[in-house]
C-alpha cells in the first residue's frame, strides 16, 4: 500500500530537520481510501532490513526511500507491543523499541511553569529520568534550546548519529523531549543540535545528574533516588535551628587538596568522608564548606568554572558517593556548605555557552553577559526560564543531596553592570543606575524560595561592597540572605597583623573599625582560599617575626577572630599552620603535623572551637550591640584592647583582652563589670599550645576599683602577642 507522506515530510526526516518527528515516525492511526488502518514508520539508516513484529504477526517493512525510511501499513497491528528486528548491511540482527509510539511525557502545565519562571523542581523533568512509560521501561529525556532547528540524544546506543533519535518539539515552550526505551542507568549521552545556520553542535546535558570524568564531557544517565539516608536525626534538628543565635564554625575545605595518597592520587568521596569527618570532628568545627564540587572541566579553575550545575564531580566517585559524604557528615553532627556559582558560566563549547547556536542562558550584548576578568559569561536572570533552571538548581542541592547551606559566590559581580568594566564598556539599567535589577530580583526570589521551605538552611553572600541590607530580609528591602562574608573585616585585620608589632600602632583603626559597621550585617569572619594563594603567603607565612614570635602572631590572631562578634570560617591547612601557599595540585602539607609546634596550633584550634561551642556569649548575641561591648579600644600606644562579649543571661559574659606586641605587659588594669572571681579560662601564650607561659595563675577575685567606665577591674599580666579571656566564676 502506498505512503501517505508527502514529499516534504519524507526529506525533512532524512535530512534531520524534522521539528515533530512523532508527527511522522512511530505509530499512526490513518484513512486511505475512506478506510481506517494503522501504520508505523522507522528511519534506521544502516539497515538492509527491517521487520515489525508484535504479540500476534510479523509484518515486513517497506523501504520508502533509500537513506532508510521504512513503512509497513496494516490494520492488525498491536501499537502496545510491537518493536522491530533489524538486519544490517554486515548481517548482524539486533531488537529495538520504537520510541516514537509513545505519547508526551511534560504536561502542558508543566511547561507553563517553567515559562514564566515557577517550575522549581525543573530537574525532576527536564535533563534524563529512568521511567516507566506506557509499561516501558527507559529514559525520558528533555532540554530547553528553542532556537535549534532539531534536537536528537546521541550516545554509545545510536552509534552517536544523531540522525537516529531526533527528539520532538513542545511548540513555543522551546522544549524538546524524547522517550528511548531499553536505555538503562549509566548510558553515556549528549544533544546533537542543528542550528539556525545548519551547524551541527554537541552539549552536555544542562540537568545532568552525573557526568564523564575528564577531560571527556558527556553526560551519564543516573538514577537520583536510590540512597537511603541515614541522617533523619541531624535533619529534624537543623530544620529547627536558628543559626544566627548558635556556634557556626565553618572548615573550609578544596576536596582535591586537602588529603591525597599514593603519591598523589584523589581520595574518592567514601575515602574523604571517612579521613575528613573523623578530622573535623577531632578539631570541633561545626560545619564544612566546601569549594564547588559541581561538575567543571579544569582543576586549576578550583571548581569555579561550573559545566555541569546538577552534577557533582565525577573526580571523587558517583553521585551517590557523594551523598554518603554528606550522610556521613550529618551522622556526625557536621553540616555542609557548598560553594555555588550562579554568577558566570565558562566558554566551553560543550557546555551551556551558545547552548543553541544563540545567547540562551547568557545576554547577546557582551556588555551585559560576558565577564572580562574571568573570559566567562554572564547568565541572563532577567530570562524567566534562565532563573528557573538557577533556582531549582539551588533547591536540588538543598533536597536531593541535604547540603545545609550555599555560600553563594561573586554576588558583587552579579549585582552591579559596571562590576569590573571601565566608562563606556557597561549598560546602565532603566533608570540610568548601575544595579543589575534583573540580578536582584533573583537574588531576592531565590532566597525567599529556598528559606519558606528549609528555614534551617544557611544562604550565606560573598558580597564585597556596602550594598546595603545583604543580609536583611527581603520584606524589609534586602537581598534575603542569611549570612554575609566580611570582607572589610578580613582586609584590615590581616594587613594590620602582617605589620611589624612596634608599627601596629599607628594602624589600631585597622583593629578596631570593624565594630562600626558589626551589626548591619550577619557577618562570617573568613580567612578564606583567597588569602593564602597567589602570591599572598600562607596565614602563618604573613606573621611577622622569627618563628616564635610568627605561632604567637597566629594563636592572637585566630583567638582574637573567634573573640570578635560573628560566624567564623577558616581555609584548610591554616588549623596546623601550613608554611607553604595551598597548591591546588598537591595534598596539605600533612608531615608538618608531626612537629610539636604545629600540633600545637591544631590543639589550639580544637581548644578554640570548644570554648566556642560552649561558652553562649561568643556567639548567642552575635548580631546587636547588647552582646558586644568596648572596655578599652583606645589603648594604641601599647597595641592593646579589651572588650566583653554577652550571652542573653548576665552570667553569660566574658572578658577579651588582646596584647599585640611581643612585650609582656605586668600590672595592666582591665575594667569589668561583676565584682567576683575571674577565671582565666583561654591563655594563647600557655605553654600547651607553644608559648612562654606567662598569665595570671588561672585568674583571680577583681578589685573595687572603678576602670574603664566600669565599676570593678582586674589587675592583670598580659602575655606577649596573645590573647586572653576571662569568665566570671559566679
Amino acid at each position: 500500500m502506498k505512503t501517505q507522506l508527502s514529499q516534504e515530510q519524507i526529506d525533512l526526516i532524512v535530512h534531520s530537520n524534522h521539528w515533530n518527528p512523532s508527527s511522522v515516525l512511530g505509530y499512526h492511526e490513518i484513512t486511505i481510501n475512506q478506510t481506517k488502518t494503522k501504520a508505523v514508520r522507522v528511519f534506521l539508516p544502516e539497515a538492509l532490513d527491517v521487520k515489525l513484529t508484535d504479540a500476534k504477526n510479523t509484518f515486513q517493512m517497506e523501504k520508502i526511500h533509500t537513506d532508510g525510511l521504512y513503512e509497513v501499513i496494516d490494520d492488525r497491528i498491536d501499537r502496545n507491543t510491537y518493536f522491530f528486528e533489524i538486519t544490517n548491511w554486515e548481517n548482524h540482527t539486533w531488537k529495538l523499541e520504537d520510541s516514537y509510539k509513545f505519547l508526551p511525557i511534560l504536561s502542558d502545565f508543566d511547561l507553563h511553569l517553567f515559562y514564566e519562571g515557577n517550575h522549581f523542581h525543573l530537574y525532576e523533568k527536564f535533563g534524563a529520568h529512568l521511567i516507566e512509560h506506557e509499561g516501558v521501561k527507559g529514559v525520558h529525556f528533555a532540554v530547553w534550546a528553542p532556537n535549534a532547528k532539531r534536537v536528537s540524544v546521541i550516545g554509545n546506543f545510536n552509534r552517536w548519529d544523531g540522525r537516529h533519535n531526533p527528539m520532538n518539539n513542545r511548540g513555543s515552550s522551546g522544549v524538546w523531549e524524547l522517550f528511548i526505551p531499553q536505555l538503562t542507568r549509566g548510558e553515556i549521552y549528549k544533544y546533537e543540535i542543528k542550528t539556525q545556520d545548519n551547524r551541527i553542535i554537541e552539549k552536555a546535558d544542562p540537568f545532568a545528574f552525573y557526568s564523564e570524568l575528564r577531560p571527556k564531557t558527556a553526560s551519564i544517565v543516573y538514577d537520583i533516588n536510590q540512597y537511603h539516608w541515614q541522617d533523619q536525626d541531624f535533619m529534624k534538628k537543623r530544620d529547627k535551628t536558628n543559626f544566627l543565635s548558635q556556634p557556626v564554625s565553618i572548615y573550609e575545605v578544596h576536596l582535591g587538596s586537602w588529603k591525597r595518597k599514593n603519591g598523589n592520587e584523589l581520595l574518592n568521596y567514601r575515602e574523604l568522608a571517612k579521613q575528613l569527618v573523623e578530622y573535623v570532628n577531632y578539631l570541633g568545627y561545626t560545619h564544612i564548606e566546601l569549594l564547588p564540587v559541581t561538575e567543571h572541566p579544569f582543576d586549576l579553575s578550583w571548581g569555579y568554572q561550573v559545566t555541569g550545575y546538577y552534577s557533582p564531580t565525577s573526580r571523587f566517585g558517583t553521585p551517590d558517593d557523594f551523598r554518603y559524604f554528606v550522610d556521613l557528615c550529618h551522622q556526625n553532627n557536621i553540616g555542609v556548605i557548598m560553594d555555588w556559582v550562579p554568577a558566570h558560566f565558562p566558554t566551553d563549547e560543550f557546555a551551556l555557552a551558545r547552548f543553541d547556536g544563540s545567547a540562551l542562558y547568557e545576554h547577546e550584548d557582551p556588555k551585559k553577559g560576558f565577564h572580562q576578568d574571568w573570559a566567562t559569561y554572564i547568565f541572563n536572570y532577567g530570562r524567566n526560564e534562565v532563573a528557573n533552571f538557577l533556582v531549582s538548581n539551588a533547591l536540588f542541592w538543598l533536597e536531593h543531596y541535604h547540603i545545609d547551606g550555599l555560600r553563594v559566590d561573586a554576588v558583587a559581580s552579579m549585582l552591579y553592570l559596571d562590576y569590573a568594566r571601565k566608562f563606556g564598556d557597561w549598560i546602565p539599567n532603566q533608570y540610568g543606575g548601575n544595579e543589575n535589577l534583573e540580578a536582584v530580583d533573583f537574588i531576592k526570589k531565590l532566597n525567599e524560595l529556598v528559606y519558606s521551605r528549609h528555614p534551617g538552611i544557611l544562604m550565606i553572600a560573598e558580597e564585597s561592597t556596602a550594598w546595603a541590607g545583604v543580609s536583611r530580609p527581603t520584606y524589609l528591602g534586602g537581598l534575603g540572605f542569611g549570612l554575609k562574608w566580611n570582607m572589610g573585616w578580613m582586609n584590615d585585620f590581616l594587613h594590620y597583623i602582617e605589620k611589624e608589632p612596634i608599627h601596629r600602632k599607628y594602624h589600631h583603626n585597622n583593629l578596631t573599625f570593624s565594630m562600626i559597621y558589626a551589626y548591619n550585617e550577619n557577618f562570617v569572619l573568613v580567612i578564606s582560599h583567597d588569602e593564602v594563594v597567589h602570591g599572598k603567603k600562607s596565614l602563618i607565612d604573613k606573621m611577622p617575626g622569627d618563628n616564635w614570635q610568627k605561632f604567637a602572631n597566629l594563636r592572637l590572631a585566630l583567638g582574637f577572630m573567634y573573640a570578635h562578634p560573628g560566624k567564623k570560617l577558616l581555609f584548610m591547612g591554616s588549623e596546623f599552620a601550613q608554611w607553604k601557599e595551598w597548591d591546588v595540585n598537591y595534598s596539605l602539607d600533612w608531615h608538618l603535623t608531626d612537629w610539636d609546634s604545629h600540633k600545637q596550633i591544631m590543639e589550639y584550634i580544637k581548644h578554640l572551637n570548644l570554648i566556642y561551642k560552649k561558652t553562649k556569649a561568643l556567639y548567642e548575641i552575635d548580631y546587636d550591640w547588647q552582646g558586644f561591648e568596648w572596655v578599652n579600644a583606645n589603648d594604641w600606644e601599647n597595641s592593646v584592647i579589651s572588650f566583653l562579649r554577652k550571652g542573653t543571661e548576665p552570667k553569660d559574659v566574658i572578658l577579651f583582652v588582646g596584647n599585640f606586641t611581643p612585650v609582656v605587659r605586668h600590672n595592666y588594669r582591665v575594667g569589668v563589670p561583676l565584682h567576683c572571681h575571674w577565671e582565666e579560662f583561654l591563655n594563647s601564650d600557655s605553654e600547651i599550645y607553644g608559648g612562654s607561659g606567662k598569665g595570671n595563675f588561672g585568674g583571680f577575685w577583681s578589685d573595687e576599683i572603678g576602670w574603664d567606665n566600669q565599676s570593678y577591674s582586674l589587675n592583670l599580666t598580659l602575655p606577649p602577642l596573645a590573647v586572653t579571656m576571662f569568665k566570671p566564676k559566679i
